[in-house]
Formats: C-alpha cells, structure tokens, sequence
C-alpha cells in the first residue's frame, strides 16, 4: 500500500524515530486518539520497509471482530509465505491450518501446538526476509488473537523480527496493549496533533483556504481527520459564520465520550455547559470528585487542564457533549451551574438557559447584566448575555430586541467573539429594523470580512442606501470603502474615498472615523511617491481621536511608528511600538496586536535584533491564527524574520503560503510583500531564475500602484539576480528606475546605501570589480552610520567578492571577515553560513584554478562549464533560460578574460579545473520593507 503524503505532513521527526528504533530492534508502540494520523504514520513505514525488501504482515482488526476468537492471528497467518509454513514440524503445521480456519481451541491440536505455531513461524519468515510486524488498531484485536502475538514476542523472536502497534489512547484503567505485543525493547510514541503551520500546509493540500485552515486548528485540536471533516463541512461564505459539525466527525468524537467512564462523562458534560470551566466550579456545581475525573479524562486525551481551568480537545467535544445529553438533562445541569455560580453574571445566564422560553423579566435582567458586564470590560461575556436578551425576548420588548442584537453584534466584534459578532448581525437584517440599526450590522459584517473587503461590494451599497444623508452612518461606511480600495491596491480609489470620508466625518463631529481615513490617506500618498503624506499625517496626529485598541493599527501613531521604521528611525520607531504594545495588548479582536508584533518583528530584523525578530514574528503568526485573521500578512514577517537569523528553506516556506494566502483574499499589498520574500529567499538559496521570476512578478504588479522603492526595496534584488543570469542591460534599467523613483521622493537618502551595494554586485558580475570595490565599501559605510549591521556586512560581504574578482585575496579575507564577525555576533545564522562558505574560497591559489581567479562572473562560469562538457549554444540558453544572443554574447566575454578564441581552446583551458561555481558574494538582499 502507498501512503497517502499528503496524511505525513509535519510527521517527518516522528517517522525518523520509528526507523531510527526499529533499526535497533524490538519494537515500536504508537498511542494516539482516533484520526490523529497513526494509519498513515504505519502506511509509510510499511511501505518504507517493503521497498527495502523486508517481509510486512499487516494486521488491521475492526471493531466487530474483536468477539471473534483467532480473527487476528487468522488474517496474520494468511499473509506467511508458503516456503515458511512448509517448513514448521507437523503438530505446528495443524495448528497453523486449524487457526487460518478459524477453529476453537478446543480442536486446534494441543495448547503447546497452539503457542509455539507463531513464535516458530515468525523464526521460519526471518530466515527468509527481515519481518516487521504492523498492528494497527490493537483496542479492536481479539483477546485470543492478542494472547499468541504476545506469546510469541515474549519467546525474543530476533533482531529480524520487528513490530510496529498502534492503538488509540489507553483507557481509564491505563491499560496499553500495545506494548504488550511488541518484543523487547520497546518503545513508546505518542502520535501528537500536528502544528499550526502543518495542519494548514495539509488542508492547502486538500484545497481549502490558508485562512480556513488556520481556524480548523484550534477548531480541531490539531486532529487531522477532524480538520478535514470539518473543512469539507464548511460552508461558503464568512470567514466568521461556523462550520456545523458533520456526522463523522461527530461519530468519532461520541466514540471518545462513550469510551469514558460514566463519571467522567457526567463531570464533562458540566464543564462543557459551564461558562468557564474550573475544577472549583466542578465541585461547587455537585461533583465533588470532579479533580479525580479530570484527571481520568486528561488521561485520554478528553482535555488539558491548566491550573484550575479546563480545555476540550478539541472544543467540538464539548459541544457533542451538551447536544447528546438532551434539553431535560441540559437544564437540570444549568440549575446546578447556577445555584454555584459566584457571580450575577454567571447566575443569569445559567437561570436563562434552564428554559427557552420567552420571558420579559429574564430579558430585562439579561440585558442588564450585560450592560455591567460591557462596563467593566468583559466583552465576551456581554456580547452573549445581550444576544440572550434577544432570544428570550417576548414581542411585547420587541424595540429592545434589536437594541440588544446591535449592542451584541458591535460589543462581540471588539471583543474577539467574531461568530457572535455574526449571529446578532445578521438577526439585525433579518428583523424589520430601523436604518440605523441596520448600518450599524453591516459595519460589523463588514469588519468580519478582514481582508476580504473587496468581496463585500453588495454589503457596501446596502449600507451607503441606508445610511442615507445621515454623515454619522456615512462617514464610518466610507472609511471602510477606503480601506478596501486600499487593500485591493486601488490608490485612485482610495485617495478619493478618503476626501468623502473626510468631509461626513467633519460634517458628524467624528475625529476618530477623520483620524483614521487621514492615516489611510497619507499611506496611499505614501506609496504613490506624494510628498504631502506627511502633512496629512500631521493632521490626523493632530486630531483629539479615540485611542481604540482593536483600532490602533489604522490609526496616525502606529503608521508613524511604521514610517519611522521605513526611514531607518529604528531607535524611534521602536520606542513607539513598545509604547503602542501595552495598548494592543488589550485588544481582544487580536489585529491590533498582531500588527504591532510585526512591525516590532522587522524593526528588530533592521536592528539586526535576530532573536527578537524570531520571537515576535512567530508570536504575531500565533495570534493570528487564533483570531482567524489572514495569515499573509504574519507569514510575510516570519519570512522576514526568518531569512535574517532563522532558515532560508523556513522563509521560502512562509513566503509561498503568504503569496497563496495574499492572492486568495485579494490583498495586493501583501502579495507584493511576500514575493519580494519569496524572490530574496530564493536568490540566496541559489534558484536564481526562481528568485528571479518571483521578483519579476512583483515588478509588474507594482507598475499599476506603488511606486516609493522605500517600502518594498526590491529593485537590487530584481538587478542583482539578473545581472547573475547575464541579463546586464535590464539590471542595470531597474537599479536607473530605482533611483529615478527615490530622487523623486526627494533624494530618499535612507536608499543610497542600498542602491550603491546593489549596484556594486552589477557591477562585480559585469566584470567591473574595482568600481563595485569602491560602492559596497562606501554602502558599508553607509549602513555602519545608520546602525544596521546585517545590512552593514552584507555590504562588506559584496566587497570582499570585487575584491576576489580582482585577485586581491588579502583584501577579500578581511571584507569578508569582518562581515563574518557581525553576522556571527548578531546571530544571524543564514547569512553567516553564506559568509564561512565565502570566506573558504579567499585562499590564495597558486593557478588560477576556480572561476573567480580567471576573473569570469557566476553566469559566466556556468557558460563556461557547459561548454567545456560540450553543450551548444541553444543548448545552453534552455537550460538557463536565456537567449542563444545572450549565451553568445557571454561566451565572448568569457574568451576574452580566459585569452582563448574558440571552444576548443576554451575547454582545453578549463580542464582540470574545479567545480564552476558563482559568485561568492550572492545576490543582494535589500532590508525588510514597510
């Protein structure tokens, strides 16, 4: 059987352990609750195992065999090769017959027949092959079966006898089956949930979205099988609208209840009705062994307990558990939760929810608590006792209905309780309500969209019809238009919804929507190269606007904050993230502080602060993935942060799904973001045509927007990349472009640095070293001054490579040293790799022996070495992508530094020398962007 790859994502460690322990002999025994992924784990062993010819006996019982005496040691029989049954002496050869019949002990031949037929039959198939013995599913083997495999690996079958088991998490009584077949040593292997960035890199796999897939995480425990079930059962729409949990699903999650004991189940089931469950509750609520309980159901994996509180896993048991147990049995528990409740809040919501009932007086009291609740900041818990008003609202309060379904819908949305947000949202549209209310729903509809404003163009034109005349609806409707031009890359669009916003925001008397819509304003001004975004940034810093915490990223502080950080003010731009930090820590809606996190996150890479780049760009992922935000933005400054102190292959991985993810939900100014990322990763990885087309893309997708080489500083990549394919006319028209555009921004003084080393690579690879010598030591310089030391020593590094070029090695080592000794103090693990691998090619050669010492450049080594294994010219130009003008045009060059002047003398003059390998400086690699 082949594995299905797609079931081994994230499993590659835990297979290298099994092949790691079955090597050593003995045996292997996997535990793992149902659909975490030990089936595909076996798959691929055994597949592993049967390419290297070993003999793989497969057992897989299912549930309804396990009353059937001998069912599992009769399948197993049946897959023995007949070489090996043949040679087993006579008694054991009837009991073999006896047992592939299935017949009773009674009739089987002698007892000793019956338990030495398996231990002697494994000996007989190792002498023929390595065995390995693969038990899946052992909770559903026969006790019969279960008792001669166990026998059998008691009698030390030999190193050529191997096995494999698995079987779902022991039970109450901790019993572990599998252990018990497998043959000394053994080891023992939890199966875990697979990570976030794996279980989403599998369901992309599946063809489902990256931000569908960052929410069926948490939703699923990390459960693959339920992942996938839920994925499939998700319906179009929303990115906040649930999925319904569909019957699979809900069948393997009631077989993790029903193998519970029924004291286990009654303690889980009030946790899961419980608002937030605690071992305290637990036990005020009645259970009085409830932390026994716990225990036991921690122990099968039901929950995690932290502390005191109580976690399902996944959070859909606790739902199946509240909808099995019936309403009758649902209220008796809410009766109990409610006589133990500590606090009003709890005590209502419990009393509310013992009836379904509408009731004027507990949807008064409802609603009061909620206002009390939203008073002293727990949103959560008010958003949900406002949308209880509701639904226990008779007709005679039908006008507070809708006041409560609106205060529900905007108090969710702040609080990070999105499908709440929804559900009271969209009651507001389904009721008869006023415009107000109605605009006011769709805002918050709106905000659920995140990313994918540019999809709500229906939403759009109903609120602006209803908004009316009325600036105060107005205003709010249209910075939203505002943003979605702005996410969709339309600066047109977006600076002329800004002026509209503007002037409703005036006209209502709302410096927080002005502030806001200037912020975005000044932004787009920003990116198309206009001086006067810092006038409109001034005058929305000027506005007495609301500090909102689930705003802040859109407001005027933290966009200073992030053109301090586009302009090189590290030291600045950092004091006010910090700043901001405390505030967005508040935020329950998560954006805000995800968007803090990452700029901290490219601030520190710019600082060459590796560590706490890391850190902070993988905080941010985490928080976005809980708050089910689109993860391109986040997985753009994991790239980041990655390529400066982590792995190139980790950054190639998040930019790719941050190019999918950006592509997916319309957002063009993180698809730019993250294919500059992908394109650096590449280059420096050594695919240069790769990093090439990626960043060739963004350049053609830029041409219909930005136009600030400040904020997306790709130009030097773009030149250098191409000028390492030869391409040395366009290389140097984008660096030409490049400063063009940074003069018209009034010089860009913070660019010089970055345009002289990338033209200082161009220059090195087009055969003009001293020149390129000249530019990276004044980009050096540069970046020494602005206190950049990543940037710094690549400079230095692209020096010591002119300097090679010009067979100054003395001068190359200490270039080239000094920029090893920064990388290696700042910790930036990549780039220092690059530079010891530099640093081994400056010894002074006694010939010319590399590429470097005849003077030709990296694209005019791989020209050369074609032609001296005698490729033609068209052959050539395919491999490399390139014209056949092009080959010959740097097969000439290549003539002249080497003083040959044909191919014949060329290849004569080339052998016996090493590999022809490129530059030993790489690509350029412009700072992080905005």
């Amino acid at each position: 059987m082949q594995p299905d790859e797609t079931a081994l994502f994230g499993r590659a460690s835990l297979l290298a352990a099994i092949a790691g322990r079955l090597a050593a002999g003995g045996g292997v025994a996997l535990h793992g609750p149902a659909g975490i992924g030990k089936t595909a784990l076996l798959d691929a062993v055994s597949a592993a195992a049967t390419a290297r010819g070993d003999l793989v006996l497969r057992l897989r019982p299912a549930r309804t065999e396990r009353a059937v005496p001998y069912a599992g040691v009769a399948d197993l029989v049946d897959q023995v090769p007949p070489p090996a049954a043949a040679a087993l002496p006579g008694a054991q050869r009837a009991a073999l017959a006896a047992l592939r019949q299935g017949v009773s002990s009674r009739t089987a031949g002698t007892v000793l027949a019956r338990r030495l037929v398996l231990p002697l039959l494994l000996a007989q198939c190792a002498r023929l092959a390595p065995v390995l013995l693969v038990l899946d599913d052992v909770q559903w083997l026969d006790a019969e079966s279960a008792e001669l495999i166990g026998f059998a690996m008691r009698r030390r079958p030999g190193p050529r006898v191997r096995v494999l088991a698995a079987q779902r998490l022991p039970d109450a009584a901790g019993r572990r089956r599998a252990v018990r077949l497998c043959p000394a040593p053994v080891s023992e292997l939890a199966v875990p949930p697979l990570s976030a960035d794996d279980l989403t890199a599998l369901l992309e796999a599946h063809g489902l979205p990256c931000r569908t897939a960052s929410r069926l995480h948490e939703a699923s425990g990390g459960n693959p099988f339920l992942a996938l079930a839920l994925g499939a059962a998700m319906p179009p729409g929303p990115a906040w609208r649930p999925a319904p949990l569909p019957e699979p699903a809900r069948a393997l999650l009631r077989e993790r209840v029903a193998a519970l004991p029924a004291e286990v189940a009654d303690t889980l089931l009030l946790a899961a009705l419980a608002t937030e469950p605690t071992a305290t509750v637990l036990i005020r609520a009645g259970r009085e062994d409830a932390e026994r309980e716990l225990r036991l159901a921690a122990a099968a994996g039901a929950v995690e307990l932290d502390g005191d509180a109580i976690r399902f896993v996944p959070p859909a048991l606790a739902q199946v558990l509240a909808e099995d147990a019936g309403a009758a049995r649902r209220a008796a528990v809410h009766g109990a939760l409610a006589a133990a409740a500590v606090g009003a809040t709890d005590a209502v919501r419990h009393r509310a929810l013992q009836s379904g009932r509408p009731d004027s007086e507990v949807a008064r009291a409802l609603a009061a608590e909620a206002q009390r609740a939203a008073s002293r900041g727990a949103g959560r818990s008010a958003a949900e006792l406002y949308l209880l008003a509701a639904d226990r609202c008779p007709h005679a309060l039908a006008a507070h209905r809708l006041d409560w379904l609106v205060a529900a819908a905007r108090t969710a949305a702040t609080a990070g309780a999105p499908a709440l947000a929804g559900r009271a949202a969209e009651a507001v549209l389904a009721a008869e309500a006023p415009p107000e209310h109605r605009v006011r729903a769709r805002l918050v509809l709106l905000d659920l969209a995140g990313q994918a404003l540019a999809d709500m163009g229906e939403m759009f034109a109903a609120a602006l019809v209803e908004a009316g005349d009325d600036p105060g609806l107005v205003g709010p409707v249209r910075l939203r238009l505002t943003w979605a031009a702005m996410v969709a890359g339309d600066l047109d669009a977006t600076i002329a919804e800004a002026g509209r916003t503007v002037t409703a925001a005036r006209l209502a008397g709302d410096p927080t929507t002005e502030a806001m819509v200037l912020s975005t304003l000044a932004q787009a001004q920003r990116l198309r190269g206009e001086p006067e975004w810092t006038r409109t940034l001034q005058r929305a810093l000027a506005l007495p606007a609301d500090q909102v915490p689930g705003w802040l990223h859109l407001g005027p502080r933290y966009l200073a904050a992030r053109f301090a950080m586009v302009d090189d003010r590290l030291d600045e731009a950092r004091a006010d993230l910090l700043r901001l930090l405390a505030v967005a820590e508040q935020d329950r809606t998560g954006e805000a502080l995800v968007e803090v996190l990452r700029s901290l996150s490219e601030v520190a890479t710019r600082a060459a602060r590796c560590r706490d780049a890391l850190r902070y760009a993988h905080r941010a992922v985490a928080c976005a993935q809980r708050a089910g935000l689109s993860p391109g933005p986040t997985w753009y400054t994991a790239a980041v942060a990655e390529l400066a102190g982590g792995s190139l292959a980790a950054a190639a991985g998040f930019a790719r799904r941050g190019v999918r993810a950006s592509e997916q939900e319309g957002d063009s100014i993180y698809l730019l973001r993250n294919l500059h990322a992908l394109g650096q990763a590449e280059l420096r990885a050594g695919n240069t045509r790769a990093g090439v087309d990626a960043l060739r893309r963004l350049r053609d997708l830029e041409s219909v927007g930005a136009t600030d080489p400040m904020i997306v500083r790709w130009h030097g990549d773009l030149a250098g990349g191409l000028a390492a394919l030869g391409e040395h006319a366009e290389a140097a028209a984008t660096l030409a472009e490049a400063r063009a555009a940074a003069y018209r921004l009034a010089g860009a003084p913070g660019m010089a640095g970055y345009l002289d080393r990338a033209t200082a690579v161009v220059l090195s690879e087009s055969g003009q070293a001293d020149s390129a010598v000249v530019l990276s030591a004044a980009a050096a310089r540069h970046f020494e001054q602005l206190r950049q030391p990543i940037e710094q020593a690549h400079a230095l590094l692209v020096q010591g490579g002119a300097e090679r070029r010009r067979r100054r090695y003395a001068a190359a080592r200490v270039a080239i040293g000094a920029a090893l000794t920064i990388f290696l103090q700042v910790e930036a693990k990549p780039w220092a790799e690059q530079t010891e691998r530099a640093m081994a090619g400056t010894s002074t050669p006694l010939t010319g022996t590399t590429p470097a010492d005849l003077g030709l450049t990296s694209m005019e080594a791989r020209v050369a070495a074609m032609v001296r294994d005698g490729a033609s010219n068209r052959e050539i130009a395919t491999r490399l992508f390139l014209s056949v003008k092009t080959v010959e045009a740097t097969l000439t060059r290549v003539y002249r530094k080497v003083g040959v002047r044909s191919r014949t003398q060329l290849t004569s003059r080339l052998t016996g020398l090493g590999p022809m390998t490129g530059a030993v400086a790489g690509p350029v690699r412009p700072a992080v962007d905005a």
